[in-house]
């Protein structure tokens, strides 16, 4: 019964990345006894390792959300979020300026930033879904020129915000317990999830990512899909721009989201999603994005610095993509089977 019952679960689509996500979660309750200890700060602020790694990972899940479509219509990956994110953060400091007040209002200024933003994931669709090139060949245009652009807006100087209100997007609001970034996270993936659940554009994503031509003949436009996917992402990009850049109050044109393109990407393989397009799961995605920041939290926490931070986070990649295996899969299936059989024969026995 309990054998059967292990069988059903592996084959969920989130139990793997649950089960990656645990591990680590306990490897740090291991070697660090308070690591799930929450309590409230001097400024009235919920804090912890958990608080952290949520808070921390917030940038990562809206990105990985985008990424996630794009991936699943049309089996590539964008990127050029990290280097959009630095346009963001670029455009939004120039627009509000430098000052002790702002010379646009601050609403305005996200609105122009993240519009930016998503302009130039509708750059990337086009190219992707219209012009037909490589989706890591299209996207690394921007990639390679974004933060050259970025810098051409900042004049090559780091823009300090000096206006306290700037920083409430990427800190807390005052009287508020719970760190912004957080509510920012999860009004994303609830809107997302909902367009995509209320609208058949979930349904449509799906389709053109398992076959294009098929959902062509169907009559789906795939080229317009595909180019929402990336537009949608270049929007998160957006998103997670204004919050990087609210959090150290400036721009830094070569450090704003710099390498989150690739954790984006690992979080949605992390997450159980094929990266061959069609079926995906956000709540997969998400469970990835977290996965990662616990990890990075968890490595600082032993000690281990930002330079052989990569080489620690890769080592737990591999084996952490290899549990999510279709052969690791394959040999869990097999075994299991096994158990059964033999379950069975000693029942048969007496």
């Amino acid at each position: 019964m309990h054998k059967e019952l292990f069988k059903k679960l592996t084959k969920l689509r989130l139990f793997w990345p649950i089960v990656c996500l645990l591990i680590v979660l306990l490897v740090n309750l291991i070697k660090t006894p308070t690591f799930f200890n929450i309590s409230i700060n001097s400024n009235g602020v919920l804090y912890g390792f958990l608080i952290d790694i949520i808070n921390r990972s917030s940038e990562l899940i809206i990105l990985a959300v985008g990424m996630t479509l794009c991936v699943a219509a049309s089996a590539g990956t964008d990127i050029s979020v990290g280097s959009v994110m630095a346009i963001t953060g670029a455009v939004a400091c120039y627009a509000l300026g430098t000052g002790g007040s702002y010379n646009m209002p601050y609403f305005l200024a996200f609105i122009l930033a993240v519009f930016v933003a998503t302009l130039c994931g509708a750059w990337n669709g086009f190219l992707v879904a219209k012009l037909k090139i490589q989706p890591m060949v299209a996207t690394l245009i921007l990639y390679t020129a974004g933060r050259g652009i970025a810098q051409l807006i900042t004049g090559g100087n780091i823009l300090y915000i000096k206006v306290d209100n700037f920083k409430y997007l990427g800190s807390v609001f005052p009287g508020v317990p719970v760190p912004t970034p957080i509510f920012v996270a999860i009004l994303v993936v609830i809107l997302t999830s909902l367009l995509l659940k209320k609208t058949a554009l979930g349904m449509y994503i799906q389709s053109v990512g398992i076959n294009a031509k098929a959902s062509r003949l169907l009559g789906l436009n795939s080229t317009f899909i595909i180019f929402l996917a990336y537009t949608f992402c270049g929007l998160c990009a957006g998103i997670a721009g204004m919050i990087a850049t609210s959090r150290i109050y400036s721009i830094d044109a070569n450090n704003v989201g710099l390498n989150l393109e690739m954790d984006a990407i690992l979080a949605v393989a992390l997450g159980g999603n094929s990266l061959a397009g069609g079926k995906f799961s956000l709540a997969g995605s998400v469970i990835g994005a977290i996965t990662i920041q616990a990890l990075s939290t968890s490595l600082y926490s032993m000690g281990v610095s930002a330079d052989q931070l990569p080489v620690y986070k890769a080592i737990v990649v591999v084996i952490i993509v290899a549990l999510q295996s279709k052969e690791f899969k394959k040999f869990v299936k097999h075994v299991t089977q096994k158990l059964i059989l033999k379950d069975a024969g000693e029942k048969v026995a007496q």
